[in-house]
């Protein structure tokens, strides 16, 4: 008999799940699932423990979920959790998912970098957590030239109007990750990314997942007055309409990127200009117009952007116990390189064009 392993999951919006078991023979061997969670009838707990025991150990997080939904009765009631949950907390018990506090955060501060080089180090940084070579990270971008960051699997000509681009001098640059495309003057949005391994996430659908990495940034909006919520998949709004949205990436060596821009204060006469926002994109948020789209965080917050980012990063802190950091030469060496060698050429810009 193994050593009694121990998993905790909450719930976002939810409750606690946890689970204690034994691995025998590389089975799941003593399951007991718990929680402050509610569960109709009473006795399903134990039909829960028994779909899960004697499971192989191996398994990935949606059989074990549909291990547990084949096991309970059509009329249990699952109020708080769910078997996906339960799959997750099992799943770190087995050390083959992660929590937060499982792993050493480090964070950087806004560091003024040209728009291509941003973009390349999420390629660098991601990568660098998947092979070990940096902790986890937060890092907080910054720059100082008009851009337009565009999706990965954006068209240039469909997104981009020419006559806007180059009246305002726009810098145009493809990232690795989907959604949609970023207007960025210097001070006018907040855009953040984390590197993590995909362990993080292990047994989350896509959308719970962003949900689940913006939590922490949810709470600091909510301590300066900003009651933000996820709009599926990938926008986060307020009840005064959309305020950011959220993009990622996974990575073959186990590595994710998840990121996100929020508005802070955009010119959105002059974003109208450059970007091509059609009325069909606009049918389905409720909006006649893509100003009103735009609701800025100095409007909703009165806090200038910086006192907004020494929130988020103090929040994520205090949360994850983070630590101080910076770029490596390496790392700036090597954004260099991609820069030159992708990100900042002609056929990454129109691969669709």
């Amino acid at each position: 008999m193994g050593t009694q392993l121990h998993g905790e999951y909450k719930v976002h919006g939810g409750k606690l799940v946890v689970v204690d078991l034994d691995v025998a023979e590389g089975r799941l061997a003593n399951v007991s699932v718990s929680g402050d969670f509610f569960l109709e009838p009473d006795d399903a707990l134990g039909d829960i423990n028994a779909a899960l025991t004697g499971l192989s150990a191996d398994l990935p997080a949606q059989d074990l979920a549909d291990a547990v939904t084949a096991g309970l009765d059509d009329g249990v009631v699952l109020f708080g959790f769910s078997a996906q949950a339960v799959a997750i907390a099992v799943r770190r018990a087995l050390a083959k998912a992660s929590s937060w506090l499982d792993h050493d955060w480090d964070i950087i501060a806004p560091t003024v970098l040209p728009t291509a080089v941003n973009v390349a180090l999420d390629e660098v940084l991601a990568e660098a957590v998947g092979a070990g070579r940096r902790n986890p990270t937060l890092r907080f971008w910054d720059w100082d030239e008009p851009s337009v960051v565009i999706g990965s699997f954006q068209s240039v000509r469909n997104e981009l109007d020419p006559a806007g681009v180059e009246k305002y001098g726009i810098n145009v640059v493809r990232r690795i990750s989907g959604g949609g495309a970023m207007f960025m003057e210097a001070g006018n949005c907040i855009t953040y990314s984390l590197y993590l391994p995909q362990g993080l996430v292990d047994g989350l659908s896509f959308e719970d997942s962003y949900k689940f990495l913006d939590n922490w940034v949810m709470a600091a909006l909510e301590s300066i007055g900003v009651q933000a919520f996820y709009v599926p998949l990938n926008d986060i709004a307020t009840d005064q309409g959309k305020i950011g949205g959220a993009a990622q990436k996974r990575f073959s060596n186990g590595a994710m990127l998840h990121h996100v821009t929020m508005s802070y204060d955009i010119d959105a006469d002059k974003m109208v200009q450059v970007l091509r926002i059609g009325k069909e994109k606009l049918s389905d948020k409720g909006t006649r117009s893509a100003k009103k789209r735009v609701d800025p965080l100095r409007r909703q917050t009165g806090l200038s952007r910086t006192d907004i980012l020494a929130r988020m990063a103090g929040t994520f802190t205090a949360r994850y116990n983070a630590t101080p950091s910076e770029l490596t030469a390496g790392e700036l060496a090597e954004a260099a390189r991609r820069v030159e060698g992708k990100f900042g050429t002609q056929a990454w810009l129109n691969r669709i064009p």
